[in-house]
């Protein structure tokens, strides 16, 4: 079965994200993309069966956010996956400790887990979009 198929995302936390957002916006052209974080989507198309269009997000949160506990890292990696249901399942087996239940939203579904260092990981299956 395959498990992580690329980077979602990297996310950490910052004293500023805006002001962050700014400099990485002018010296390095990153586009800002606002919504309920503020962040930066790199955008690829790859040719094939189904020419989806896949993305990566990068984005800094605010220094005191709570969304990567209970890791007390600054910071929090999302891996996509193919089929995060079996994924999570079977992760569940290896003895890995997975952190509430998957979630569904219109980006796709999530699900998080813990590493043997207690880092905080986000698995994404994309929404399919047509």
């Amino acid at each position: 079965m395959k498990r992580v198929t690329g980077i979602g995302g990297i996310f950490f936390k910052s004293e500023n994200p805006k002001k962050l957002m700014e400099w990485y916006d002018r010296h390095l052209g990153f586009n800002m993309h606002e919504s309920d974080e503020v962040a930066v989507i790199f955008k690829d198309t790859y040719e094939g069966e189904t020419d989806q269009q896949e993305y990566a997000v990068w984005s800094p949160f605010v220094k005191d956010t709570d969304y990567f506990e209970p890791s007390k890292k600054d910071f929090m990696i999302n891996f996509r996956v193919a089929d995060l249901v079996k994924l999570i399942a079977l992760l569940k087996k290896e003895g890995v400790e997975v952190l509430g239940e998957i979630k569904k939203y219109k980006q796709g579904k999530f699900a998080w887990i813990l590493d043997i260092e207690e880092n905080k990981i986000e698995l994404w299956e994309p929404s399919i979009e047509k």
